[in-house]
């Protein structure tokens, strides 16, 4: 029978494929498993496994801070010199100053200049679930190094993704009951908020991977950074299995529930395993080298039976990334055919476990490998006339919007003219 992908006549229903098509067949993802993947939940339990991190739990007067329109920073703590000291004496500025919005959450402050200050001078962001990547063109680094609370302050203010942590944390979710057709907006749980402080690490981002995890099974692998990396190739194997190991013994029957995505960093030699962050098993979670249906439709050993009651079946996915094979275990001679011709496949594997979790790669000859040089996040970047706009200047903001004002009026005329030449 054909794929019904591949057969050349139209469905009979195209409405019902339309829908198929823009509807993605996930369970209900209750509130319960949101908060499960915040940050402040789960590395309590996991803390010997990451890299080295402080959560600040946050006030409200913070919280809407970062939810207020515009930026206002802190002062600086600069310290005074003797020919400020003399200015001051013939000089009031108090009338021009902002005011300073940390007057609100002193503790909070304070807070996050020791931390910065006990892990070396160099931390890096996030809420509880998103790191503010998107606005890291903010930052004199173009990354996430933040050396001030202010630097710190101003990636989070300008992030779409911390404003979505903020807004919308439960969106498309349900209420933790037995109906599944409980409204989303069913009393939904109270968050409570918390900036986490990591300490500054130089990740090498080829050694970085997203992993799916259904029904408690590691069910596939992919590169987070998504360009092209040789190296990686002859290492395949030998990574899936520190991953496998890692999930078996650390993740697998601790974290609360059987589905979820978790990041893991690698780093040479390549020994150790650490666990960066836990991510919900929802469409907001990025699937990168995967598509989240072709996720969803992937095979996995936990007893596939058919209604009739036939054999339990195993899938066993291919190392080159091909159709997977099913090992029809009913038939002990059939299976131990199938399982003496793979033995190579199962060398780094449990006999308890033939499952093996796909993992792919970014190849040189992918399409893809070319077109993910692209700047990630661009819809959320400006251009460079902007950010030198925004950096340049005693005006501060006000002078940037000025300028960025002029730049789409600019914009906008040579537009009309290309348009008028070419009539």
């Amino acid at each position: 029978m054909p794929h019904p992908e591949s057969d050349s006549q139209p469905p009979a229903d195209s409405s019902a494929e339309q829908e198929q098509l823009t509807s993605l067949p996930f369970p209900p993802v209750t509130h319960s498993h949101i908060l499960n993947c915040s940050y402040h939940n789960w590395h309590p339990r996991y803390r010997t496994l990451t890299p080295k991190s402080r959560a600040i739990p946050l006030t409200s007067s913070f919280v809407s801070y970062l939810r207020a329109d515009g930026i206002v920073l802190p002062p600086e703590d600069i310290q005074p010199t003797d020919d400020d000291n003399n200015l001051d004496a013939y000089s009031d500025d108090s009338a021009g100053e902002e005011p300073d919005p940390s007057t609100e959450w002193k503790e909070i402050h304070t807070q996050v200049k020791s931390t910065i200050s006990e892990f070396g001078g160099i931390v890096t962001p996030k809420l509880n679930w998103s790191a503010p990547k998107d606005a890291s063109w903010m930052s004199a680094t173009n990354d996430l190094q933040c050396r001030t609370p202010n630097e710190i302050y101003l990636l989070l203010k300008s992030s779409d993704f911390v404003t979505h942590d903020l807004e919308y944390p439960y969106d498309g979710c349900v209420a933790d009951s037995t109906d599944s057709s409980s409204p989303s907006d069913a009393n939904p749980p109270d968050i409570p908020y918390h900036l986490v402080l990591r300490k500054y690490v130089n990740f090498n981002p080829s050694l970085e991977f997203r992993c799916f995890v259904r029904n408690r099974v590691l069910l596939c692998i992919c590169q987070r950074d998504q360009n092209h990396f040789d190296f990686l190739f002859p290492m395949r194997d030998s990574l899936r299995s520190r991953i496998q190991a890692f999930f078996d013994e650390k993740l697998k029957d601790t974290f609360p529930d059987p589905n979820f995505t978790f990041d893991v960093y690698l780093p040479p030699p390549h020994q150790r395993v650490w666990l960066v962050d836990i991510n919900p098993w929802a469409e907001r979670t990025d699937p990168l080298l995967f598509g989240w249906l072709e996720i969803l439709q992937m095979k996995d050993p936990i007893g596939i039976q058919e209604e009739d009651g036939a054999e339990e079946q195993f899938v066993r996915l291919s190392l080159n990334g091909n159709n997977p094979t099913i090992l029809d275990l009913g038939a002990a001679g059939e299976s131990d055919s199938e399982s003496e011709s793979e033995e190579d496949l199962d060398a780094e594997s449990d006999d308890d476990n033939p499952f093996l979790p796909e993992f792919r790669l970014v190849k040189r000859d992918d399409p893809e490998a070319y077109a993910f040089t692209t700047p990630q996040y661009s819809a959320s970047k400006l251009p460079k006339e902007v950010v030198e706009a925004s950096m340049t200047g005693p005006g501060g903001m006000s002078e940037f919007l000025g300028k960025w004002q002029d730049i789409l009026a600019k914009q906008t005329q040579e537009s009309d003219s290309d348009s008028e030449g070419g009539r």
